[in-house]
């Protein structure tokens, strides 16, 4: 739980020892706030987690990657597989085996055998990339994803960093360097997966800033692309 969410409950605490027969309307009505707030946040990682905003951001960069041209989707579809949809296949297998409640592993100590899973599955797309000829810009933006995973797992063994927060601020970028600087206005939802991590008890802000950071990084590799 994050700290803002623990200051809240003290608070509510506080309130409500001191308010008497108030006190009932009273936490009706921050009770229904909450659950708004909590839905809306909800629905906001949900919509937005890892592998849908990969899956849309990687078919983006391969068609322009490609200068337009239809293959393009077929190299972003590849990169959204790798980068996103197997790992997230490989959590939702975990959580039928009972390995984790959900797919946002709450406990930081269990995140490791995730990274390894993306980093061994971008690696394979990344191979089949350079064997097949794909576009530069596709394979450019594997090989950044690949290496913020490194950091994402290097940064998890002593703190609990977003990596919703990081791919969401990942795929914002690396559209705006392959399409245009317009792009940098999605940052809006960024800025959304952000709120709704801290909202939901994930991460607190700090995390989530770390995380989308580390994701604008990514950009870098173009410089040497």
């Amino acid at each position: 739980m994050s700290t803002t969410a623990d200051d809240t409950g003290a608070t509510n605490t506080d309130t409500n020892t001191g308010t008497g027969t108030g006190t009932g309307t009273g936490t009706g009505t921050v009770s229904a706030a909450d659950t708004a707030t909590t839905s809306v946040a909800r629905t906001v990682t949900d919509v937005l987690q890892p592998r849908n905003v990969l899956l849309a951001g990687m078919l983006g960069i391969g068609l322009a990657a490609a200068g337009g041209d239809w293959t393009g989707l077929l190299w972003g579809f590849l990169g959204a597989l790798c980068a996103g949809l197997i790992p997230a296949g490989y959590i939702e297998w975990e959580r039928g085996r009972g390995t984790w409640g959900d797919r946002h592993v709450v406990d930081r100590t269990k995140r490791a055998p995730i990274f390894f899973v993306i980093l061994g599955s971008i690696g394979a797309g990344s191979v089949v990339m350079v064997l097949g000829n794909a576009p530069t810009g596709i394979l450019v933006a594997m090989l950044a994803l690949w290496v913020m995973t490194i950091g994402l797992l290097a940064v998890n063994t002593v703190w609990k960093i977003s990596v919703d927060s990081a791919v969401a601020s990942a795929a914002v970028s690396l559209l705006a360097v392959v399409h245009s600087p317009w792009w940098t206005a999605a940052y809006a939802l960024t800025a959304a997966v952000c709120w709704s991590r801290v909202a939901l008890g994930y991460h607190s802000v700090a995390q989530t800033l770390a995380g989308a950071g580390l994701g604008a990084a990514t950009t870098v590799a173009y410089a040497f692309g």
